[in-house]
């Protein structure tokens, strides 16, 4: 579906362009600065809704809303943005989270201009990857975003910031080098960046797993998949509380998308291979990032930690490869990123009421600040997948989709309860978390600054409220892209060697064409 008003490429660009002007902004207070940035997401905000409000049908699979432009006719570069169901919820998220961790850094002093700034360029880049239909738009993207957040943990994180920005610009810069490597076989073979044609071209197996395995690395570096998580405990713990909600509630869903768009839609015949490593690295994660979140004693390191266990869902639906575990990672994404924003925030608060996020030193707040306790045992519940919350559907569904995968009963029945121990870990490390911080008597931190004033309720609510919405009535958004999974699943279902057939010409070797 082509559209007359490129409601993509505005939302995407929006936030780039008003980034470049902050150095020209009248006066020298952060008052400004934080009305222009929170002006330009909300925005931005609007832009993104009100095209797929009136562009997308999700009763249609495909691409919809493509805008696509020659950009290097010679190289076969393209500005190719669409939308279908499997970017579509990460795109209102990604935009939504992104909106309230700006409004969450409604404090910042130091440099104004520069951070909301580098905030809105984040802003823009992650949508250019969720929107992206051309490979190399995608790299470009995900190359874009890296700048911001490095810059936004070492000018404005905690004393070992520069250390955790570092660790984060190696571990996902390495990474991105296997992207343009994979990207760049798969184009000199099919001829082309697009994602659609790539979807369709008749990949011999061996090349298919080999650039599967580059991705793959990519990919886990971002979501991440152990023992590529080292970057993410560090991050949070230095990140300031708005970085950390974008951080959790959006940067990590980009891995999880990179393979649900390159890996499982490009490559099948590969992931139908290597499917049952996604599983077993998905059950380490979910176990050890459980385990390891409960000896943590720093609030933001135990969350970070809880993320790693959470995003294990997120490769065991992936790597089930159906219906119900397609969805179910799809939708574990969508919910993690509502419930670990709120957790984020809630700790952000308490960290400027306290100044300290050691657990050890906390304790007794809940009748200091009775609004935030409510708000953060809500969180809490949501995150260990109390029934009538998001979390309780989307595990569940990976739950399903693993059931009902093709795997032997016995592989099924270990992966399943392993998984399960896992799903017990996530409450003990949570609320003993609580426990620790809330109840009991007053730790050596006093609280200071009053209970959660109207700002952070509606920072809060805005994360907790889709969380119920969709506990209750999962509806509201899985049919928005159950089509693009049923679609997407069929592929599994496919005998492994079997070719797929191909429905659009497949042009010459890219790097035949090339010429200055």
């Amino acid at each position: 579906m082509n559209t007359q008003i490129p409601w993509l490429t505005l939302a995407v660009l929006v936030p780039m362009g008003a980034a470049l002007l902050f150095p020209f902004l009248p006066g020298k207070s952060a008052r400004v600065a934080r009305w222009v940035a929170l002006s330009v997401a909300l925005l931005d905000f609007a832009i993104l809704v009100t095209g797929l409000w009136l562009g997308y049908d999700p009763q249609v699979t495909g691409y919809q809303l493509v805008e696509q432009w020659a950009w290097w006719p010679q190289m076969g570069w393209q500005w190719a943005l669409a939308v279908d169901g499997l970017s579509l919820p990460l795109l209102v998220l990604g935009a939504l989270v992104t909106t309230l961790a700006i409004a969450a850094a409604w404090r910042v002093q130091h440099r104004p201009r520069l951070f909301y700034a580098l905030m809105l360029l984040l802003y823009g880049a992650q949508l250019g990857v969720f929107a992206a239909k051309d490979v190399l738009l995608f790299f470009l993207m995900w190359e874009l975003e890296l700048v911001p957040v490095y810059l936004l943990i070492a000018i404005w994180g905690g004393p070992q910031r520069q250390y955790a920005a570092t660790k984060f610009i190696l571990y996902t810069a390495l990474g991105s080098v296997l992207i343009l490597v994979g990207g760049l076989a798969l184009a000199n073979a099919a001829g082309s960046w697009d994602m659609g044609v790539l979807a369709q071209y008749p990949w011999p197996l061996g090349l298919s797993i080999a650039v599967y395995l580059m991705f793959f690395v990519a990919f886990g570096v971002k979501l991440p998949v152990f023992p590529l998580h080292t970057w993410l405990p560090f991050a949070h713990s230095e990140a300031s509380a708005p970085v950390s909600m974008v951080l959790a509630g959006v940067l990590l869903k980009l891995g999880g998308y990179g393979l649900l768009r390159l890996n499982v839609q490009i490559l099948p015949a590969a992931h139908q291979v290597l499917a049952p490593m996604l599983v077993v690295l998905g059950v380490i994660n979910i176990l050890y990032g459980a385990l390891t979140a409960y000896s943590q004693d720093h609030l933001k390191k135990r969350l970070a930690y809880s993320s790693i266990s959470h995003m294990g869902f997120v490769l065991v639906g992936l790597g089930a490869f159906n219906a119900w575990g397609l969805q179910g990672a799809l939708l574990q994404m969508v919910s993690h990123g509502f419930i670990a924003a709120a957790l984020f925030f809630l700790a952000g608060i308490t960290y400027e009421r306290t100044h300290t996020l050691a657990m050890a030193e906390l304790g007794g707040l809940a009748s200091a600040a009775p609004r935030v306790f409510a708000l953060f045992t809500t969180a809490s519940f949501a995150s260990l997948a109390l029934p009538g919350m998001s979390g309780f559907i989307s595990e569940l569904s990976v739950f399903l989709g693993l059931a009902d995968s093709l795997y032997n009963v016995l592989f099924k029945a270990l992966v399943l309860g392993l998984t399960a121990v896992g799903v017990i870990l996530t409450p003990i490390y949570l609320l003993d978390a609580l426990r620790r911080v809330f109840y009991g008597t007053t730790g050596a931190a006093t609280w200071s600054g009053g209970d959660a004033n109207p700002r952070e309720l509606f920072i809060a609510l805005s994360l907790l409220v889709p969380v119920l919405l969709v506990g209750l009535y999962p509806r509201s958004i899985s049919d928005w892209f159950n089509p693009a999974t049923t679609q997407l699943a069929q592929l599994g279902a496919r005998p492994l060697m079997v070719q797929r057939v191909v429905t659009v010409d497949v042009p010459t070797p890219l790097l035949s064409t090339m010429h200055p």
